[in-house]
Order: C-alpha cells, then sequence, then structure tokens
C-alpha cells in the first residue's frame, strides 16, 4: 500500500497534475519540492522519525537556476536516496523517450515504473502507481516494444566500432585500414561487408546510413 509520496518536480505545472492524481488515488500524505537537494533531505528527514515515505516520483531533469545543488539530476537523487532508503519504491515521470536510457533506469537504478509526459500521462501515471502499490513493475508497453526491438541484435564491440566509424564519416572501404592500424580484429573488408549486412539484414535496412541513425536514436554510439 503507499499512503505517503514525496514529489520531485521543478515544473509547477507537472508538480500539480501528479498531485490531482494522488488526490484521486486518495493517497493521505503529499509532499513535493523542486530541488533535488530538497527531496534528497525529505527523504532522509521521514526516515528518522519513523515515518518513511513509500513512493517517490521524480523527474529526471531540472534546470539550473540561482540555487546551488549537490544533486543536479533524477539519476544522482536516484542513487543517493536508494543509499539512505533502499526500499523505496520510485517512479520516474519524464519527458525522456530514448528507450536504451529507459531500460538503462530500471536495470541500474533498479526503478519500479516509468511514465512519459506526454499526451493522457494523467491516466498512465495514476495506472502506475495503481501496480506499483500492487507490488509489480511498471514498464509502458510501447517501450517494451521498442527495446525488445533493440534486443533483435546483441551488439558486439566490433559491431559498434564499425558503426561509429561510418557515423564519423569514415567510408566503408577505409574501414579496414582504420582496423590495421589500431590492432583491431578481424580487420578484413568481407569481415566488416559481413557485419553490416547481418545487422542491415536483422533490421530490414537498406543501407548503413539507416543502420547508423537508429543505433544513434538507441544512444548505442
Amino acid at each position: 500500500m503507499i499512503q505517503k509520496v514525496l514529489i520531485a518536480e521543478d515544473h509547477e505545472s507537472s508538480n500539480i497534475s501528479i498531485q490531482k492524481t494522488l488526490e484521486e488515488l486518495e493517497i493521505g500524505h503529499i509532499d513535493y519540492v523542486y530541488y533535488c537537494d530538497d527531496a534528497f533531505s525529505k527523504v532522509g528527514n521521514a526516515l528518522n522519525t519513523g515515518n518513511s515515505y513509500d513512493l517517490l516520483i521524480t523527474d529526471l531533469y531540472f534546470e539550473e537556476d540561482q540555487v546551488p545543488q549537490k544533486i543536479d539530476g533524477g539519476k544522482a537523487l536516484i542513487a543517493a536516496v536508494r543509499k539512505v532508503q533502499p526500499d523505496l519504491r520510485v517512479l520516474v515521470f519524464s519527458a525522456e523517450s530514448n528507450p536504451y536510457m529507459i531500460e538503462n533506469l530500471f536495470q541500474k537504478y533498479e526503478i519500479d515504473g516509468f511514465v512519459r509526459k506526454a499526451r493522457n500521462d494523467a491516466k498512465e501515471l495514476k495506472k502506475a502507481i495503481e501496480t506499483i502499490a500492487a507490488n509489480q513493475r511498471y514498464f509502458p508497453r510501447h517501450l517494451m516494444q521498442l527495446i525488445n526491438q533493440k534486443n533483435v541484435h546483441d551488439f558486439s564491440d566490433f559491431d559498434i566500432t564499425i558503426i561509429s566509424l561510418l557515423a564519423n564519416g569514415l567510408m566503408q572501404k577505409d574501414i579496414p585500414a582504420y582496423l590495421k592500424e589500431n590492432k583491431i580484429k578481424p580487420s578484413g573488408l568481407s569481415s566488416v561487408e559481413k557485419r553490416l549486412n547481418l545487422m542491415k539484414q536483422k533490421f530490414d535496412f537498406s543501407n548503413n546510413q539507416q543502420l547508423v541513425l537508429y543505433c544513434q536514436s538507441l544512444a548505442l554510439i
């Protein structure tokens, strides 16, 4: 059961929207802050008084202003609060759309849910909180599909190297010379062509540029 929630959100409109959703769910104790340092302090103080938070709802990105902060963003906040309260459940509410970045939040930071700021996000936010309250992780279906698409191919270090070289403007025919110079194996043109053709075939791409753009969208390069 979720009875006490802390919101860390620097945009007032988003903050109010989250509070309204929580009130509709009849959550009795709602606190909100605009700065990550304040959120960390509230989590620590609540823990020390024996009245800890059940859920932290946080954005990832906070705009800088004249108030100096030790904790500069949502990821750092999640890591900090988990050190003092490991069982604190965390829901990220952010405009972030990169599936690789979102997957990393679940794997590295072990968040309990993610909701993207968009149209109808209030409905999804409500669903996410209800799911987390039932001791389950909330992972939006459309993001799962994007991540599963990424996992169609297990990108090797060699794959990332040759795609990065293409992204940096190196012609495919010139890649073997770079590989040989940097003692990267395999270094033959046929090996490079085979890997590129394999990846393009798996993703149904017709050229290298499509492959480069796709990998950039996933923050792989």
